[in-house]
């Protein structure tokens, strides 16, 4: 005899289901705690919460996305110090666990204090806080990739450098349809005396 024609044939077999709840009593939702509870959380908590740190979104465009990389950096330390450095690593398009030609030369740029400090190099800190900027050229290589050069006028006297950014907008996976930069390069040999990084 099977288990299930066993527990259904006894008269005396419990069911298997649980029976309703029935209470003379009406619901009260109230939990009252025997101790307080600590508030860990800060006044403007959910405030914090809803707003994103600043990077790519799904409505910029390739030329949106440049120009507000550009802004970050020109008021860098606003916020606060390296702000618009960390603006430029949220919209970089590198994978972190690989070395990146970012910068044109094969650099492991996976830490943050990494991509910083090349940006604190002789030729890229120029961008940093720098006073003028003008497009010189723009162009869509095709439909995922765009191309800007970009000439910036630093804040040291006769600081002047131009720059190439490369837009690539992504295609499938979380950052389907943003534009992300594949690199920003100097016109010149930049780290022909070498950097730390």
């Amino acid at each position: 005899m099977s288990f299930c024609s066993s527990v259904s044939s006894s008269p005396q077999s419990q069911s298997i289901f649980p029976k309703p709840f029935r209470s003379s009593k009406p619901y009260s939702p109230r939990i009252s705690a025997s101790a307080d509870v600590p508030d860990f959380l800060s006044a403007n908590w959910l405030e914090s919460r809803r707003k994103k740190p600043f990077g790519p979104r799904l409505c910029f465009s390739a030329e949106e996305a440049v120009r507000n990389q550009l802004d970050a950096l020109k008021y860098n330390d606003q916020p606060h110090h390296d702000y618009g450095v960390e603006v430029m690593y949220r919209f970089a398009g590198f994978d972190p666990f690989q070395r990146s030609t970012y910068f044109g030369r094969f650099f492991d740029l996976g830490q943050f204090e990494r991509f910083r400090r090349i940006f604190h190099h002789s030729t890229y800190r120029v961008l940093l806080g720098h006073q003028e900027r003008e497009i010189l050229s723009s162009l869509h290589v095709n439909e995922t990739l765009y191309k800007q050069r970009v000439w910036v006028r630093g804040t040291r006297p006769e600081e002047e450098e131009i720059f190439q950014f490369t837009m690539a907008q992504r295609v499938g996976g979380s950052w389907d349809g943003y534009w992300l930069t594949e690199s920003v390069l100097h016109d010149g040999d930049t780290f022909s005396g070498g950097v730390a990084y």
